[in-house]
């Protein structure tokens, strides 16, 4: 009995020995980490690593030295947001400025240890595997060998096995393939866990308030920037003891426009900026493919109108000397603008014909289809990467993790949750009412801004339109030059370009502006009566011609112009900037300092990056779909636009930003909805835009009903489309300085003759095409939306593999969650049956020793 006691005493004595010492030596590491003074010629200039060699680096902050009053302040907020970072269990290193290239930044090196990665790993509910799939990828489409050049290598595009996964639990560490602790967790997810700690940490108390947050800190200057490491250099491998440098692998098959024509590796985009990045690139990917389609369609369109231009019998009588040489047309502006010949628009009159064909109506109807084709796919493209990317229940796992850090400290209420019955950060009605105010009136002044910068896009047109007029007509020098470039084309370009500059300026509503510009032509009167704005400008006339080329030449100069002014952009800003601040750092090369410095001096993407992204990629669905039938080339300058705008954003993301903090998103968001609406809008707006904008209405009205030639329908249309003005009516102010040898004129409208009891009020056939206009509208918006609806009902938003992959995928890690925890259990009913087994043992053993003793 003496001998067991002791024996016990000696376990325990030796237990707390072994714990002292393995404490003691913890720290004496700890402190001999700290120690050292950092020697930078010892250590890689490219390393990711503490000084130490071993721990990695997740994230770095930066300040400098502030003279200013608040200098003492700063200091105390940074000296207790660290402590609290320690608090939390993060590592950190400090650079002392004169390590660093500028001799001014100071560098806070954040490493988040084993313990605190798998802690926050299961707060923000992030999945790992814990078995490799047993579902094979989904089989290779008939004739993708036709494909082989666009596709990337297999392990590029799949850089790691698929893998049965579940939220990770620190309480179950047994259950997941955990090789190495060290790279058990992709770097994205380490830099997300530590933000995530960074965004809720404290630094004091200031104003009886408690403050917390690195993006307060950001905003006081507290700290210059926060922002996690790039694997390495882009233009190399990484080297030992770094690990894989897949920013190199990016760079090589991805941001190189050398590799335009191949698919993307978004597996890889994935676990390097995460999920939302990566979503955004899928989706701009997807939308390019589609586009080839829409493309391929607008184009043979193009073509048609091409090779039927000169055959086209409205174009033949305006060219024709005996027709349109001896039409004579009314004025195109008051005084000092003169009578003018109908063929003299000849050109013109072709130019338009390339656009306002027979094919304009079954190009509008086939986009109004191409639409809801894609947004179909894209649900369905979604759904699949929701599995593939572990997106299956985000929306759920991260219900508690969307709320801002900001948000929260703003909101002094707190509400029951009906679901989690937890308490939540709330923001009362009357609390909110004062900032909807401020944002309607923020909305309104900039609507307003857009209105008054349309009114004077349009008074520019119309003034510069008589300008252009009398101008041409007067100089004989410009003779030649009418033949193709005329008044109304003149106007409509130099305004298409002031209206361009505009909408640079103010990037928004820009589809409103250019659409309304264009309608503001339709309503110029007739000679004698024309409609004037403001009392003062004569509104301008479209070409005999037709409407449609005004809105396709706006259309053309902006889509165009915004495209390649956006990439040299994206393209130039970024590289000029990081140009400007390796000069400010007295060096020109990033071979030269050390990794954390290297990326210190690039470009911040930030928080809007993406927004800003998406808002270009939506507006140029815009021009693709609300106004196609007025420009059917819009598909194909978008395909080529996208082409190179994939690679420009993966260039400037791989070599021009510093690396984004990593995070989830299961779909585009509201942009979503945004394209839902544009599609829905955009079958009425070609409706109308083919109604009254293009000339083929009336063509049709013509052919069908007042057409006398039966083997040539459509001779005799132009003349039928202009109606005759007595120049004798024509009032003082109107007339021009010089009568000519002629009594009439004629203008583009559906008017009755001078000699009518009814004189220019519109005729018969004037209400006849409205109501064909009116009719066609419903017409192709029925046809279309039950189009629309019935392929939205036939093909699910999840196709059916996936469905079946997402049950396989649940049930098989239910069963291995089972068969964990029934291996546990057994395990401690082992246990507990052996210990129990002992035990008696023990209490035999000292009956028989008490007996023997007795």
């Amino acid at each position: 009995m003496v001998q067991e006691e002791e024996r016990r005493i000696n376990r325990e004595a030796d237990y707390a020995f072994e714990m002292n010492e393995s404490l003691s030596s913890r720290e004496t590491s700890f402190l001999i980490k700290e120690e050292p003074t950092f020697q930078k010629d010892k250590q890689s200039k490219d390393s990711i690593f503490f000084r130490d060699g071993i721990r990695q680096i997740d994230f770095v902050l930066s300040y400098v030295d502030d003279i200013k009053k608040e200098a003492e302040l700063k200091a105390d907020r940074r000296k207790e947001f660290e402590e609290n970072l320690r608090k939390t269990g993060l590592e950190l290193e400090i650079e002392d400025k004169t390590n660093s290239e500028d001799g001014r930044t100071y560098f806070v090196k954040i490493h988040a240890p084993w313990e605190v990665l798998v802690t926050y790993a299961e707060v923000l509910g992030i999945k790992m595997p814990i078995k490799e799939s047993d579902i094979p990828r989904p089989e290779k489409i008939p004739f993708s060998f036709l494909l082989g050049p666009l596709k990337l290598a297999r392990n590029v595009k799949h850089p790691h096995p698929e893998y049965f996964t579940a939220q990770f639990s620190r309480h179950r560490q047994e259950l997941f393939l955990i090789d190495d602790q060290s790279s058990f967790f992709p770097s994205s997810a380490r830099n997300r866990i530590v933000y995530y700690i960074l965004s809720r940490c404290p630094f004091g108390i200031e104003d009886g308030k408690k403050k917390f947050g690195i993006e307060r800190l950001l905003s006081s200057n507290t700290y210059s920037s926060a922002y996690p490491l790039h694997d390495g250099q882009y233009w190399r491998p990484s080297e030992p003891p770094n690990p894989v440098n897949e920013r190199y692998i990016l760079f090589q098959n991805w941001a190189r426009f050398s590799y335009f024509y191949k698919e993307q590796p978004l597996d890889l985009i994935r676990n390097y900026y995460g999920e939302k990045i990566g979503m955004y690139f899928v989706f701009l990917g997807f939308y390019t493919e589609m586009l080839f389609l829409a493309a391929v369609v607008g184009l043979a369109c193009f073509i048609y109108g091409l090779l039927s231009m000169h055959t086209t019998t409205s174009s033949s009588e305006i060219c024709d000397p005996k027709i349109g040489g001896q039409i004579i047309m009314c004025p195109l502006c008051d005084s000092t603008c003169d009578y003018w010949r109908l063929n003299s628009t000849c050109l013109a009159s072709k130019v338009s014909h390339l656009f306002d064909n027979e094919s304009t109506v079954f190009f509008a109807i086939f986009m109004g289809i191409w639409v809801t084709l894609f947004l179909e796919f894209w649900k369905q493209r979604q759904a699949r990467l929701e599995y593939e990317w572990d997106l299956v229940d985000f929306e759920e796992e991260q219900q508690q993790l969307q709320l801002r850090p900001e948000f929260e400290a703003m909101c002094k209420h707190k509400k029951m949750n009906p679901v989690t019955k937890e308490l939540e950060p709330y923001m009362p009605l009357y609390s909110r009412i004062p900032w909807y105010f401020l944002s309607g009136a923020t909305v309104t002044l900039w609507m307003s801004l857009v209105v008054a910068c349309m009114v004077a896009v349009i008074v520019y047109r119309l003034s510069v339109f008589a300008t252009f007029s009398s101008f041409m007509e007067s100089d004989a020098s410009l003779k030649h030059v009418k033949s193709f470039l005329t008044p109304q084309i003149t106007t409509s370009l130099t305004g298409s370009c002031l209206n361009f500059i505009v909408i640079l300026i103010l990037n928004f509503f820009y589809e409103k502006i250019s659409v309304w510009i264009t309608k503001m032509g339709k309503f110029v009167g007739y000679p004698g009566k024309y409609t004037y704005l403001f009392s003062v400008w004569r509104s301008e006339e479209c070409d005999p011609g037709g409407c449609l080329i005004e809105l396709t030449t706006q259309l053309t100069i902006i889509m165009t112009g915004k495209q390649i002014f956006g990439n040299v952009k994206e393209a130039i800003y970024p590289l000029v900037l990081n140009w400007w601040r390796r000069r400010k750092a007295r060096t020109n090369s990033e071979k030269l300092y050390s990794r954390w410095e290297q990326d210190h001096d690039l470009e911040t993407f930030g928080s809007l990056g993406l927004f800003y992204e998406y808002l270009e990629t939506v507006i140029q669905f815009g021009f693709v779909t609300l106004f196609v039938a007025s420009f059917p080339l819009a598909p194909l300058l978008a395909l080529l636009n996208n082409v190179i705008e994939i690679r420009v954003d993966a260039w400037k993301l791989t070599t021009q930003y510093r690396r984004p903090v990593a995070a989830k998103a299961h779909s585009i968001g509201v942009w979503q909805d945004i394209l839902y609406g544009m599609t829905v809008i955009s079958v009425a707006s070609n409706a109308f835009i083919v109604a009254f904008t293009s000339d083929i209405i009336p063509r049709l009205v013509y052919y069908y009903a007042y057409s006398t030639n039966s083997n040539e329908p459509l001779k005799g249309y132009v003349n039928n489309s202009l109606s005759i003005y007595l120049i004798d009516d024509l009032p003082n102010r109107t007339a021009p300085l010089e009568r000519g040898a002629f009594t009439t004129c004629r203008y583009r409208d559906y008017r009755y003759p001078p000699n009518h009891e009814l004189k220019y009020s519109h005729n018969m056939q004037f209400w006849h095409v409205l109501a064909a206009k009116m009719s066609f509208i419903i017409a192709m918006e029925h046809v279309v939306f039950l189009v629309k609806f019935l392929l939205a009902w036939m093909i699910p938003d999840v196709p059916k593999d996936v469905l079946e992959r997402i049950k396989r995928e649940k049930l098989m890690t239910i069963k291995i969650l089972h068969d964990f925890e029934l291996k546990k259990l057994k395990e401690n009913l082992t246990v507990s049956s052996n210990e129990l087994a002992k035990e008696v043992m023990i209490q035999e053993n000292k009956a028989q020793l008490a007996k023997s003793t007795i």
